[in-house]
């Protein structure tokens, strides 16, 4: 059986009883190895950054401990000026995959979650002037914030509301199918490459709107009527 089945038992003419097969909730802020970071995936964040829109997906790798669950802390570090939220779905790996195609790449997917992919943009901007990696910029410690899992069944990946608020105020509300790259087409482009992991997880980019945060601000990230999450910024 596969997740998604509906399973049906009976003794025909007596007695009959369906069961939907569903996945079980995963970790993965304990148990992924890594995050992979989708860079430019919305026409209008790359332009409202003056980038380019990407033909091919570009991505970069967190590590897990950036990870800060909902009613945590996101840490205002003194290394930056200018931290910055990017509201993003995250796409949660359920089983081991490499060189997986297309076609076949959801099979692979356990779940998702709602992400803000913290970033200190005056840094990243001193990074790409000098022409050095970004690591400083985006893998500090609770600079990956997230809410629950969500299992695959429950959302259509190509038509997912998200929003982000800031002490209330609406500051990013996006859908998932202005993606330049869609899930299956992100997930197949990095396995052919990087073998992924039960847990890890896929950041799949951030529409327009990126802004800042302020030491005691509030900012929940949900998918409305789904999941949400709530961090202070200290």
């Amino acid at each position: 059986m596969e997740v998604g089945d509906t399973v049906t038992l009976s003794i025909p003419g007596v007695s009959e009883a369906s069961f939907k097969v569903v996945a079980d909730p995963i970790d993965f802020v304990r148990h992924g190895t890594k995050i992979v970071c989708i860079g430019r995936n919305y026409a209008k964040h790359a332009k409202e950054l003056g980038n380019e829109i990407p033909t091919l997906p570009f991505w970069f790798i967190k590590p897990t401990t950036c990870y800060v669950e909902s009613g945590g802390e996101i840490i205002f570090p003194k290394i930056s000026k200018n931290l910055h939220h990017e509201l993003e779905l995250g796409v949660i790996i359920g089983r081991k995959m490499s060189k997986v195609a297309k076609d076949d790449v959801m099979d692979y997917v356990a779940g998702f979650c709602i992400t803000n992919d913290v970033t200190c943009r005056d840094l990243q901007e001193q990074c790409k002037e000098e022409r050095k990696p970004w690591s400083v910029s985006k893998c500090l410690d609770t600079h990956c914030a997230v809410g629950s899992f969500i299992s695959a069944e429950k959302l259509e990946h190509n038509n997912v509301e998200m929003k982000l608020t800031v002490n209330g105020e609406v500051r990013q509300h996006a859908n998932t199918k202005d993606m330049l790259f869609d899930v299956p087409t992100l997930l197949e482009y990095v396995n052919q490459h990087v073998t992924l992991m039960p847990g890890d997880m896929i950041q799949t980019g951030t529409p327009e709107g990126v802004g800042p945060m302020e030491v005691g601000d509030t900012v929940t990230i949900s998918i409305p009527g789904v999941s949400e999450a709530s961090f202070k910024i200290v």
